[in-house]
């Protein structure tokens, strides 16, 4: 479940969020059980597990690779974005939050958007400072990755090539992630050094487990 609430608690996973263009890192640690935590086993990279025809199930539910959060005036560059993903890099299925149901409530979708996907993609453009509800969405993304264990280092800022919000102008809390830039030359490896199918699987399975308690609950 998304958590939209602002906090100053600190999960239960020690978690390294660090600046692409320096060396420093800000370490956010509290003791813990580590035969509780899903972070203790994060993937190396080069990990590589099969996820063929595991994003559907039954009831036809898809369990997605990413989500794309972006401005309502981005709709084709996350498109555009989504596609090079898919296409390029094989990392797919994906969609962007304007393919969620029109009409359902937004913070839902939000929630079904985040929860429903291996990772949530903030696509940083210069447009998403100019709406609230992009402001909304990194914050509960951010909580939202600190709090749940599965979640840990999900939320991967972008910086698309044309029209990308510059550093100095991103706010605090996403200057400390690992942002890809798509101008980066080395951007074709930091992709395939995020994405890992093995993350991709525990999270799915986790997706999995809840969405069949829940089918169990109702019966």
């Amino acid at each position: 479940m998304l958590i939209m609430y602002a906090t100053t608690g600190i999960s239960k996973c020690g978690n390294q969020i660090s600046d692409i263009n320096n060396d420093e890192k800000l370490d956010i640690t509290e003791e813990s059980n580590d035969s509780n935590s899903f972070c203790e086993n994060c993937p190396l990279d080069g990990d590589s597990t099969s996820t063929k025809e595991i994003d559907d199930t039954e009831d036809g539910d898809i369990f997605y690779k990413f989500v794309i959060l972006h401005a309502e005036t981005d709709e084709l560059e996350a498109i555009r974005v989504k596609d090079m993903l898919q296409d390029k890099f094989n990392i797919k299925p994906g969609l962007i939050f304007a393919e969620m149901p029109a009409g359902q409530n937004i913070l839902k979708n939000l929630d079904n958007a985040v929860n429903g996907s291996a990772w949530t993609i903030l696509l940083l453009t210069e447009n998403f400072l100019r709406e609230t509800w992009c402001e909304f969405q990194s914050h509960a993304t951010l909580i939202n990755s600190i709090h749940m264990c599965h979640k840990y280092n999900s939320v991967i800022p972008v910086r698309p090539k044309d029209n990308y919000l510059p550093r100095e102008k991103t706010p605090f809390a996403l200057k400390l992630i690992n942002a890809l830039e798509e101008r980066n030359p080395e951007f074709s490896k930091q992709v395939k050094k995020t994405f890992h199918d093995s993350l991709y699987k525990k999270q799915y399975d986790i997706w999995k487990a809840e969405k069949e308690g829940m089918g169990n609950q109702s019966h």
